[in-house]
């Protein structure tokens, strides 16, 4: 396949690769990066770029790696009158992503009580398959879960109302309608709020130090001091909630496409026009599970300072644990951008993408808009995360999209052929690093070796000029499903 070099950070493969490609397929990456992209990125993403209305490139961003339909790191943007809609394009875990919360403490404060804090941590925020949380609903409660998002945690009592105002619309995806949700879903979500699931997913006690931010001004606005600053990450989504949606859908999808003539190159794009009857219904669903996935790092971030408060025997409040940011990372949304010099609205697929508006956009809180989006980008457990800001740039490049973690490099299977559990959780306490995990075996999976090299990813965003990175966050310690 045909791949031809735009930029130092940008390869294009043109529509005469494939037969049916509407548009050229982008993919963001330095050399290195792109050689190590697996074939089933390229393959993917070139599917992607033969949907029904897809507008001007088909993207994949430098984590971009083999996916179900589209490539994880894949954005695509779709017109809202013949464009399709593609729960391939969104994922099954609707609205995994990420929270950033700040503390006013330091490593020295933290590391003496380090492992207790984790052995709290690790009781107060279930983790592994099946975990179920604290949080007790029945359906009619889950219904409002589904809706309001966020402001429902905030009416419970689990949040603060300032919360609301930093999360990525404002913690609640307009649109949700509960009777598009099976009730398989729904028993399978509806006692999962306030846990981290498994996979890739964690808890993270993460070091903000000096010698790595980039930008004073911006990290401080960001509410980074640095001086070896705690902080605290969340990577999770809408657990078993989303996976039964997406699957509720696809079935749904691959049999009515027929109905629309729509053919695609590969089932796992199955899609429907955004604006059938089956598009409107899968799109409201999926407003539902994005909306659980909210609740539910809210839910965790009301545990998290429940578990400071308590090691540390002081209120939350003083302790500064304020969310900095709550980032979406598998989500389709509504969003307007200038095509032939007017504003239009497009239905913009992220799968493993971060939204990166620049300053300016009303989307984004009050607080940060000056400046940007935040930006929150998980490493691996053993390497890292960085918390960028978005750029005016992306959104005339990428739809307003960057990359949103590392990407993996190797299957899981692979991972696990090559390390064990525990000898990992040893290294990684050997370099400062401390874990606890539901199974020895899903650790292994996770290992830094299985993952590209975050700040060359990131650095990748921040030379284009579509992400600026603002600080690199070390691990100190984590809780793994």
């Amino acid at each position: 396949m045909q791949v031809n070099k735009i930029t130092d950070y940008l390869w294009e493969i043109p529509p005469t690769e494939k037969e049916g490609m509407r548009v050229p397929a982008r993919i963001y990456a330095s050399e290195k990066l792109l050689k190590e992209m697996d074939d089933g990125v390229f393959e993917q993403i070139t599917n992607v770029a033969c949907l029904p209305g897809i507008q001007k490139y088909a993207l994949c961003m430098p984590d971009g790696h083999w996916g179900y339909g589209f490539p994880i790191g894949g954005v695509a943007a779709f017109s809202l009158q013949d464009g399709v809609i593609s729960p391939g394009g969104i994922g099954f875990d609707i609205n995994c992503g990420m929270r950033l919360i700040r503390t006013d403490l330091t490593k020295a404060d933290v590391q003496p009580r380090l492992k207790d804090l984790l052995n709290v941590l690790f009781n107060k925020v279930p983790a592994g398959v099946g975990a179920k949380g604290f949080v007790k609903i029945e359906r009619k409660e889950m219904a409002e879960v589904m809706t309001r998002g966020v402001n429902w945690c905030i009416k419970k009592g689990y949040g603060w109302a300032q919360d609301r105002d930093r999360i990525e619309g404002d913690g609640c995806l307009p649109g949700g309608d509960p009777s598009h949700v099976s009730q398989h879903a729904v028993e399978r979500g509806v006692g999962q709020l306030g846990t981290l699931g498994s996979g890739n997913h964690y808890l993270e006690i993460q070091v903000a130090s000096n010698e790595n931010i980039y930008d004073e001004k911006l990290a401080r606005a960001l509410g980074i001091f640095g001086q070896d600053q705690v902080v605290v990450m969340v990577h999770c989504g809408s657990r078993g909630f989303g996976h039964q949606i997406a699957t509720d859908y696809l079935r749904v999808f691959d049999s009515a496409m027929k109905k629309y003539g729509i053919t695609v190159r590969d089932r796992q794009l199955a899609c429907v026009p955004f604006r059938s009857p089956e598009g409107q219904a899968y799109y409201s669903a999926m407003a539902c599970a994005a909306n659980m996935a909210f609740a539910n790092r809210q839910v965790i971030t009301h545990r998290i300072r429940e578990a400071f408060s308590q090691v540390f025997n002081e209120d939350a409040e003083r302790l500064g644990l304020e969310t900095i940011y709550d980032v979406a990372h598998n989500v389709a949304k509504i969003e307007t951008y200038e095509m032939d010099g007017k504003p239009t609205e497009l239905l913009v697929h992220r799968k493993g993408s971060t939204r990166s508006f620049g300053p300016g956009r009303t989307e984004i809180p009050t607080l940060y808009r000056d400046w940007g989006q935040p930006v929150i980008v998980g490493g691996s457990m053993e390497t890292g995360s960085y918390l960028c800001i978005g750029t005016q740039k992306a959104e005339t490049e990428t739809f307003g999209s960057t990359m949103h973690g590392s990407g993996r490099t190797m299957s899981r299977h692979a991972a696990k052929r090559m390390v064990r559990g525990t000898d990992l959780q040893r290294r990684m306490e050997e370099h400062g690093i401390l874990v606890k995990a539901v199974s020895m075996s899903g650790l292994a999976e996770e290992a830094g070796a299985a993952y590209k090299n975050i700040s060359e990813v990131v650095d990748t965003m921040d030379a284009v000029g579509v992400s600026k990175k603002i600080v690199q966050l070390k691990p100190i310690g984590n809780i793994k499903g």
